[in-house]
């Protein structure tokens, strides 16, 4: 009976293994997907930062030069130093963006 039992269960296995797997994948490409259509701070030029809402030419510039002087952005919040850039803008374009 135990011998049946063990062969039930590495089966059940067997059978649900490939599934899970291919859940698991999905769930990574979804998420893939979601950071590539994010304009990464750290790698974005200023014409990439200006499709951002509330994002001009001078904000794109301002935000390149801090990233040049100050080095990465470790957060998606550190936007708030930049002049003409306030809790409200960043309300409005947090969803677009990634930092990497």
């Amino acid at each position: 009976m135990k011998t049946w039992k063990a062969i039930v269960v590495s089966l059940l296995l067997a059978l649900s293994l490939p599934a899970l797997a291919v859940e698991v994948e999905a769930v990574k490409e979804a998420a893939n997907t979601e950071t590539e259509n994010r304009i990464n701070l750290n790698t974005a030029d200023v014409n990439q930062l200006q499709e951002l809402k509330g994002v001009g030419p001078k904000t794109a510039e301002a935000i390149v030069q801090w990233r040049d002087s100050q080095g990465p952005f470790t957060s998606v919040d550190q936007l708030l130093a930049i002049k003409g850039i306030g809790e409200k803008t960043l309300a409005k374009m947090r969803d677009n963006l990634v930092v990497q």
